[in-house]
């Protein structure tokens, strides 16, 4: 469904949509998509009920009937299209829509910072140890990649951000800089403009992407950049 925006929807997704017998998905993301849902059958549930509800697709894609999960974003980039793929285990035919992610949603909120190498990293540690989140992201911070960090901090879980920060700080001036954007293209949406010694003072939540700069990213008339090389 890409990031919330109906216009940011490709043809493609509205037109599977439209084709469903049933569709299936977490209740925020239904509720973003009631305009095109219409009278559709529907089934919805909130958080953490990922497996319950690819198991309920596949059963019902099994009987018959053609299902829609729906993810944000892109559903095969931290979306549901790898689950319902293990749970279908080809016994039902799956195929995979692609969307408007979060990462270049937010990146085009603030300018053209992904224009060379980057690597995207969620911080949330609920099916990954932590321990093999910092190894990636001392990993990319070695290898002077801008940093896309999806799911960066919660209520909860505060501590992933901060020791995120520490670690780029030993690859990175403090100077270089960060884009937090909040609600990307959805209502709500806030856009702020900082550095990476500075990044903590702006409010992060599990709503935000924070896209992290590389050595030679820079910002320009309010946008950031990272070149990409050519000679001007």
């Amino acid at each position: 469904m890409g990031p919330g925006a109906g216009d940011l929807m490709t043809v493609r997704a509205l037109e599977a949509l439209q084709g469903a017998d049933l569709i299936i998905g977490y209740k925020r993301y239904i509720e973003l998509l009631a305009e095109f849902i219409g009278d559709k059958p529907v089934i919805s549930s909130g958080m953490r009920h990922e497996v319950e509800r690819a198991q309920m697709a596949v059963r019902e894609a099994r009987s018959g009937k053609l299902v829609v999960v729906v993810s944000s974003g892109d559903a095969g980039i931290y979306g549901m299209g790898g689950l319902v793929m293990e749970l279908a285990a080809g016994s039902v035919p799956v195929e995979l829509i692609p969307g408007v992610t979060a990462a270049t949603a937010a990146a085009a909120k603030v300018g053209a910072p992904l224009m060379h190498d980057f690597a995207v990293i969620s911080l949330s540690d609920l099916l990954t140890p932590i321990d093999t989140i910092m190894a990636r992201l001392e990993a990319a911070g070695w290898g002077d990649y801008v940093i896309i960090l999806y799911n960066p901090a919660s209520s909860t879980r505060t501590e992933p951000i901060r020791r995120a920060r520490e670690i780029l700080l030993q690859y990175r001036d403090p100077l270089t800089p960060v884009a937090i954007v909040r609600n990307a293209e959805r209502e709500g949406e806030v856009v702020q403009l900082t550095t990476l010694q500075d990044m903590l003072t702006v409010k992060i939540d599990m709503l935000c992407t924070v896209i992290i700069g590389n050595s030679q990213s820079r910002i320009e008339h309010g946008q950031m950049i990272t070149p990409r090389g050519y000679q001007l």
